[in-house]
Order: structure tokens, then sequence, then C-alpha cells
């Protein structure tokens, strides 16, 4: 399947955006975010708190200052954690190699506080940052204190619900709802490179 025309648009803002070092890969963040639907379709799910009510999730992945690097979308049923994987590999561009100069660091919910998340976190090279699930301590406590770095990711998800064809889902076909949350990431993208081109001249 090739790639759709949002996801490239996507990909190109994105990355040129990466070559002005607009990108912040050393501090990235995942969450998931379910809504409604109205119409019914596919990749739809009883939503755990709604009542059984028909919802979609969307799995979302940003950089450090909330610009979106890659989205998922599933059914609202499935739990955070089994999607961050995907949403991990969904990255529309070639993400950086971390290395011992430049780790990067991904800030998780306590959703993701499970033996599947870590492994995944280990899997991608990331140094994850995991929110104890309550009443749990952490495993491990860090020597090094880190600002809380997950809501930028809450942001973003505020900003996606702003756009009013993206609250609640009408459309049946997964792939078309999908198609409009990309070009929405691609919107925020092109905001931060006219911004920064403006400044500059």
């Amino acid at each position: 399947i090739g790639i759709g025309l949002f996801e490239m648009i996507w990909s190109l803002l994105l990355a040129e955006c990466d070559e002005l070092k607009l990108v912040d890969w050393q501090w990235q963040a995942a969450d998931g975010s379910m809504g409604k639907v109205r119409n019914g379709g596919d990749q739809i799910g009883p939503t755990p708190a709604g009542r059984a009510k028909q919802g979609s999730k969307k799995s979302l992945l940003v950089d450090g200052q909330g610009g979106p690097l890659a989205i998922v979308v599933a059914p609202a049923n499935i739990n955070d954690h089994f999607l961050l994987k995907e949403t991990i590999e969904a990255i529309v561009v070639k993400r950086p190699q971390p290395t011992e100069k430049e780790p990067q660091h991904l800030c998780l919910y306590a959703g993701y506080d499970n033996q599947m998340s870590r492994e995944t976190v280990k899997e991608h090279h990331y140094q994850g940052h995991i929110r104890p699930a309550r009443g749990k301590e952490p495993a491990l406590k860090s020597k090094k204190k880190y600002p809380p770095r997950r809501w930028v990711v809450e942001r973003t998800f505020s900003w996606l619900s702003k756009c009013r064809g993206l609250l609640v889902r009408y459309e049946k076909k997964s792939k078309n709802y999908l198609g409009l949350l990309q070009f929405a990431c691609a919107l925020y993208w092109y905001r931060r490179l006219r911004a920064a081109t403006a400044d500059s001249s």
C-alpha cells in the first residue's frame, strides 16, 4: 500500500523542519485518546468509560514541543500500551539514531507501566520515563531529576480536538479518518515552519 497524500505532505514538512533543527527528538511523549463515533464503521469498539458506546482511539507520538511524529487509529477498547510499538514505528520520517551523547527520552503515563511497554521502549532505544501506576513505587529511582514532559502530548490532543472534523469521527472508514488526522498534523508543522522562517527573515 502506497503512502497517502496527507501522510506524504506531513512527512515532507516534518523533514524540512528537521533540517532546520526545529524538531526536538531528545524528549518525546506518547499517549492515547478516545473519541466519539457518529456513524459506525471499522476500527471502533466499546468505550470503557462511556457506557459501552462505540468509540475510536488515537495513539499519538510527539516531539518535545508537542509536534506530531506519528498517529495511529484503533478501536476505543484497545489499551494504550498495545499500540505503543505500532505508533513508534509509524513515525513519518526516518528517526535519528539515539547516541550516548544525544539520547532520546520517551515520556509515558501510568497506563504504560507494564513489561510490554518497557520492552518496546528498550527495543527502540529510548530512555523510558514511565509514570508509576497509582499506589506503586517506581522499580528504579533515577538519581537525575527531569522536569515533567508528558503534558505536551495532551496539549496536542487538545489542539486536534479544536479541529471540528476531528473531535467526533464521522467517517465510516478508518483510513479516511486517519487521513484527516494526518492533514491536521501536516498543518501543525506547516505553521511551525512558517513561524520559523518568518522570524529569520
